[in-house]
């Protein structure tokens, strides 16, 4: 144990990351951590400008903030830049990214800048293959409820983040530089923080709590085998801060190889899961959804009912009401909280009913857009809609429209992707989505590889392309009563938008 409180303390710098009147360009800005971060920089006395290749919300949430944004990624760093920060999109060859190093400015991934902001606050990291942006945002909205009044930031947008954040809704809430209230109360402000194993990029993190709610074989164009994935973890366990520093991890009973993870952590380690024996025990009524989370005392500790569907969407609650319990947050605000918690855009979000000219008044198609990409959530997703819309009692199907994300991922979990559509009564695939991956790996997959694995295992799926076809298709595939969930990483929810605007209903 000494050796591990000795590790995690080498990873614990303590002096706060001063950027108060230094000139801070962001590549990338646009993205909702990015925009989160353009904001928290500035809170903490940055000049910030940036750019992106795009206009989206979030540029013009954050040019009517006062924050520059360029549409031109070609042009050159504004000459007086202090530091730059890239984000994980940002290929070592941008011009502007170039640019810095050449120039000899200090630079940062978005995760590098990250780790540096949570020096000097209260850092929870929420880390897991799943359930990391939708734990990120309840647990903000259950502590700004609690009057802990939190920083959060995540890579997803939730509309019901708030604080002093002007703009429209994102994947950022700006809270306190202190904890102003319960048993954390006088400590460095609350900074709630989505962590993502992609590229070991929390690694760069100074967590005093860490979260992990699953580890499964993903991103392995950068692991290459499970084993490394869980090392990684393990490596982002011990970075959290000993148990006398309040250090905790809080990590899934199952499904996350607590065991191999946890070994040697400086910092307290307690279970969460359906397990009894876990010291956080869940209990799930999937016909109500009523959720109830017990203690380590092995008391109730409160009781909810969410709207989000899903026995894994109940598993991120009851995992955020823990968290907010160890913070101080009260029961019947976390009940509160939790049964008004809405949910986050493209998560098992429902955007509208579709309804051709020719159907009779009242009947149509819900339309789901879900940002599911690894073949758990695929599979934990569609599960959940079916049980939760039922469309058979209408005499409808469920059909899901999936977008691959990346030829390596789709070519590393075929056979996981073939059996997680089971839920599914019709699947249509576009092409993968390209992102990341090299030339070679794009020519070892296809879509149809994927759609020829799930008619092998008697799923009714077909290859189209390009988008346009797909929504053609659906105009005269959709039956009254059917759903359909638009699926995947990448672009594919213009698929659905797209539908909706052909609607009569």
């Amino acid at each position: 144990m000494a050796l591990a409180r000795q590790a995690a303390a080498m990873h614990r710098p303590t002096t706060p990351w001063d950027v108060k009147g230094k000139r801070a360009f962001l590549i990338g800005i646009g993205g909702s951590g990015m925009a989160g971060m353009a904001r928290m920089l500035a809170a903490r006395g940055a000049v910030v400008r940036g750019s992106d290749s795009t206009r989206q919300e979030t540029t013009d949430a954050l040019a009517a903030a006062g924050i520059a944004v360029s549409l031109d990624q070609s042009g050159p760093l504004p000459p007086d830049t202090d530091l730059v920060v890239a984000s994980a999109a940002i290929k070592p060859d941008h011009p502007q990214l170039a640019e810095a190093v050449r120039r000899g400015i200090p630079h940062f991934s978005y995760a590098q800048a990250l780790g540096r902001c949570m020096l000097g606050r209260t850092a929870v990291c929420i880390a897991g293959t799943h359930g990391k942006s939708t734990t990120t945002a309840m647990l903000s909205c259950i502590l700004a409820e609690a009057g802990l009044d939190p920083t959060a930031i995540l890579g997803a947008t939730c509309r019901q983040l708030s604080g002093a954040t002007p703009g429209p809704a994102a994947g950022f809430r700006l809270g306190s530089a202190t904890i102003a209230a319960g048993p954390w109360a006088g400590k460095p402000g609350l900074l709630l923080a989505e962590s993502c194993e992609f590229n070991r990029s929390f690694h760069n993190y100074h967590p005093t709590i860490g979260v992990i709610t699953a580890v499964e074989a993903d991103h392995l164009d950068i692991y290459g085998t499970l084993d490394a994935v869980v090392e990684a973890f393990a490596q982002f366990a011990r970075r959290i801060a000993p148990a006398d520093e309040g250090g905790l991890l809080l990590i899934a009973h199952d499904n996350a190889h607590r065991r191999e993870v946890a070994a040697g952590v400086a910092a307290r380690v307690q279970t969460i899961g359906f397990n009894p024996a876990a010291d956080w025990s869940v209990k799930h009524e999937p016909a109500t959804r009523v959720t109830t989370l017990i203690g380590p005392d092995k008391r109730v500790v409160c009781q909810w009912q969410t709207a989000m569907p899903g026995e894994h969407n109940a598993m991120n609650a009851a995992t955020a009401a823990a968290l907010a319990t160890v913070l101080g947050a009260p029961p019947a605000v976390i009940t509160r909280a939790l049964s008004a918690f809405a949910g986050l855009d493209r998560r098992a979000q429902l955007l509208g009913q579709w309804r051709a000219a020719s159907w009779p008044a009242g009947q149509g198609v819900r339309v789901y857009d879900d940002y599911g990409h690894h073949p758990t959530e695929v599979e934990v997703t569609l599960k959940a809609l079916r049980q939760a819309e039922a469309p058979e009692k209408r005499s409808g199907r469920l059909v899901c429209v999936f977008q691959p994300h990346q030829h390596s991922r789709t070519r590393h979990l075929m056979e996981e992707f073939a059996s997680a559509f089971s839920a599914a009564d019709l699947v249509i695939v576009p092409h993968i989505y390209f992102v990341r991956d090299s030339e070679e790996e794009k020519t070892k997959v296809t879509a149809g590889d994927l759609v020829d694995r799930l008619r092998q295992k008697g799923v009714h799926a077909m290859h189209l392309y390009p988008f346009e076809a797909i929504v053609e298709h659906l105009q005269s595939a959709l039956r009254p009563g059917d759903l359909l969930v638009v699926m995947g990483a990448g672009p594919v929810n213009q698929v659905a938008h797209a539908l909706l605007k052909t609607s009569h209903a």
